[in-house]
Formats: C-alpha cells, sequence, structure tokens
C-alpha cells in the first residue's frame, strides 16, 4: 500500500514519521525551538522558547503523542493521496504547506489574544492545520463522495463531513471546549485551503479568471 501512494503524500508521512522518531530520543528543549510558540512568548518565565520565523513550517512535522500522529498521518494518507493524483505532486505539496502556514498564523493570533487576557505562552504542534485543509480541499473536489467516520461508523457526503467538522471546530473554539486542542489553527488550515483554491480558479475574493492550469473539476 505504501508503495502504491503517490511520492507528495509518501514524502509527507516519511518526514513526519521521521521527525516522530527523533522527538523519542531528543529533549524537549532541544525540539522546543521548531515548536510554534506565540508571538512574545520569551517574556514568559515558563516558556521553553520564543517565535521564530521557520516556526511556520516546522511545527507541522511535529506530534503530541502516538495517537495524535496516527490520526494525522491516517487523514493524509485518505484525503491527501486521492487529491495529489488530481493535482500532482508541486501542486499538492504547495496546498498542504500553505495550509500548515495559515494554520500557524490563526494560532498565532489566538496566542496573542491569549497572552494579552494573562494567559501563559504555550507551543503548537501537529500537521492537524495541513490535514484539515486537505479536508476541505476533499469536499469541494468531491463533494459527493462517500466517506466513513472513524467514530461513530457514519458514512455520509464528502461535503457533509467538511461542515460538521468546521462547526464543531468553530463550536469548540469558542466554548473553549478541549483548550488543549488549537480549534483556531484547524480552522485556519481550512480558511487557506479554500482561500488559494479560490485563487487557482480566479473566483472572489480574487480577480477575474488567471491564465494557467485548468480549472479543477468536482467528482460526483
Amino acid at each position: 500500500m505504501f508503495s502504491n501512494l503517490p511520492p507528495g503524500t509518501r514524502a509527507l508521512l516519511v518526514a513526519n514519521a521521521l521527525v516522530f522518531l527523533l522527538q523519542m530520543v531528543v529533549s524537549e528543549q532541544l525540539l522546543a525551538p521548531f515548536m510554534l510558540w506565540p508571538i512574545g512568548s520569551g517574556d514568559d518565565a515558563y516558556a521553553l522558547s520564543s517565535f521564530m520565523p521557520w516556526q511556520l513550517l516546522t511545527y507541522g512535522f511535529l506530534h503530541g503523542g502516538v495517537p495524535h500522529l496516527l490520526f494525522n498521518m491516517l487523514a493524509l494518507v485518505m484525503f491527501g493521496a486521492q487529491l495529489e493524483h488530481v493535482w500532482g505532486q508541486r501542486r499538492f505539496i504547495t496546498y498542504y504547506l500553505v495550509c500548515v502556514l495559515g494554520a500557524a498564523v490563526c494560532q498565532l493570533i489566538v496566542g496573542a489574544w491569549a497572552m494579552s487576557q494573562g494567559g501563559e505562552a504555550y507551543p503548537t504542534v501537529g500537521a492537524s492545520g495541513g490535514v484539515f485543509g486537505l479536508l476541505l480541499a476533499y469536499g469541494m473536489l468531491f463533494p459527493h463522495q462517500r466517506v466513513m467516520l472513524l467514530i461513530p461508523p457514519i458514512p455520509m457526503k464528502a461535503r457533509t463531513l467538511v461542515t460538521i467538522y468546521g462547526a464543531v471546530e468553530l463550536l469548540m473554539g469558542i466554548t473553549g471546549t478541549m483548550p488543549g486542542v488549537a480549534h483556531f489553527a484547524h480552522l485556519g488550515g481550512m480558511l487557506f485551503g479554500w482561500l488559494l483554491i479560490r485563487y487557482w480558479r480566479g473566483q472572489p475574493p480574487f480577480g477575474g479568471r488567471r491564465k494557467g492550469p485548468p480549472r479543477m473539476r468536482s467528482v460526483h
């Protein structure tokens, strides 16, 4: 199965797995500069590091544990492989990294607000921003494709799954449910993914249709 995956998806799987193995043998303090820290976190006495520009991408290859890694990698295989077959490796990797970056930007905004309210600085890790962006793209390109939830095992259309996940993340983010999860980073990955697809299609809020690859088609 692994050898049948498209090269971009396979490369992301390998990169995340190798980094997680590194996390298992290296101390948290050594890897702290590669986690995503809020801007201004260097002033917090309990912070192991402070914000650096490279963290906008490096945090997306670190994970908080085996379940965290497995869930993200399963979603990467489920949604990413099909998207790469449609887009090609270069566009797929570009899209994924833009979603990771967008998730980081949104998380930095939330983190800055939290610290202004007296909250402590804490780092964010995980590929979930990129994965939620892939979920959004899958729902846009394959809106009527049936997918199966893991818990509970209920089949539904891809666009329905995207709508449910987006609504749940927004609700949890607003109410503060599961505070250890970066809900707004997940939404940020979806938002930036949506914007990038709109840009590629030449749709508002961007200008007229751009010259370039043909418009992506939805598979029904």
